[in-house]
Parts: structure tokens; C-alpha cells; sequence
């Protein structure tokens, strides 16, 4: 979804709650598939790279191709060290139980840290026209994309985000 397109919208709160939990089915579909079929141990691995060449593709020629956004504002997220993870679990364990329980733990967990190098320059606070507001929040002023939800700004006030009028904490 859109917090995974938009590098301004890969915040602290929903980013980090909504696309992990999103992106583990296909992941654990393909390794319960490959575990059962052929005892592959990394069906997940498989899977995450798959999607991750698809994304590429995808932001490739339709985000820069066609409407010319930059890269560093719709790159996809790094699942492959939660994939490695889950696919060591079941491996390790061979149960499902064990791989869906502590494995899923360990994608979600793993998962913020991962993509932490690559968002980290984009939490950087700067003060713009008078607003402290981060380089994400800046890029998403200069490249404004049409369509609700993305061209309201979530912009912070202290520790509150404001949506447009509303407050939520």
C-alpha cells in the first residue's frame, strides 16, 4: 500500500506495524509449500526475492519511467533478513507452530531495523520555512501526487501528527 510506495510516508507508527504483517503471507504460503513439496528450507528467501524483483521493476518504469519520481522516494522495503530468519526457523525446528510463533516474531521484529539504513537520512530534522519538519515530509511538498490519501501532508507538532485538521495522537 501506500506506506510501502512512499518513502514519506515509511514513518515510525504504521509503516512499521502495517507492512510487515501485510507482507509475511505470501513469504510463508511459498515456504509452506516449498517445505512440504520438496523440503526446501528457504521458500520464504525465494519468495521475499521474487517480490522484491517485481517491485523494482515495478518502481522502475512506472514511477520513474512514466512520472519521473526518484528512486530514493519509492524504493520497496527490505524483507530479506526477516525471510532469512523464518526460513531458518522452520529449518532449524522443522515444525510449523515453532516457524509461525517465533519465526513471524522475528520477521516483524527484524524488520524496522533492516530498513532502518536506508530510511534513517530521510528522518533528518531541518527547518523548512520556519517548520521543523524532516527530508521526507519536504520531498512529499516538492513532489506532490494526486489522489487521496497522498496529497494530504502528515506533518509533526511536538508529539502529535496532524492529518489534514484532525489531531490523532
Amino acid at each position: 500500500g501506500d506506506w510501502d510506495f512512499w518513502a514519506d510516508w515509511k514513518d515510525r507508527r504504521l509503516w512499521v506495524t502495517v507492512t510487515p504483517i501485510v507482507l509475511i503471507t505470501f513469504p510463508a504460503a511459498i515456504q509452506a509449500w516449498a517445505w512440504e513439496k520438496f523440503r526446501n528450507p528457504w521458500g520464504a528467501t525465494i519468495a521475499v526475492l521474487a517480490l522484491l524483483f517485481g517491485e523494482w521493476v515495478n518502481r522502475y518504469f512506472n514511477f520513474w519511467g512514466w512520472t519521473y519520481f526518484p528512486i530514493n522516494f519509492v524504493f520497496p522495503a527490505l524483507l530479506v533478513p526477516g525471510a532469512i530468519l523464518l526460513d531458518t526457523f522452520l529449518m532449524l525446528s522443522g515444525s510449523y507452530l515453532f516457524t509461525a510463533i517465533v519465526g513471524g516474531l522475528a520477521w516483524g521484529l527484524i524488520f524496522y531495523p533492516s530498513n532502518w539504513p536506508m530510511i534513517a537520512p530521510l528522518h533528518v530534522p531541518v527547518e523548512y520555512n520556519g517548520m521543523l519538519m524532516s527530508i521526507a515530509d519536504i520531498q512529499g511538498y516538492h513532489y506532490v501526487r494526486t489522489g487521496t490519501p497522498e496529497y494530504i501532508r502528515m506533518v509533526e507538532k511536538g508529539t502529535l501528527r496532524t492529518f489534514g485538521k484532525d489531531v490523532a495522537p
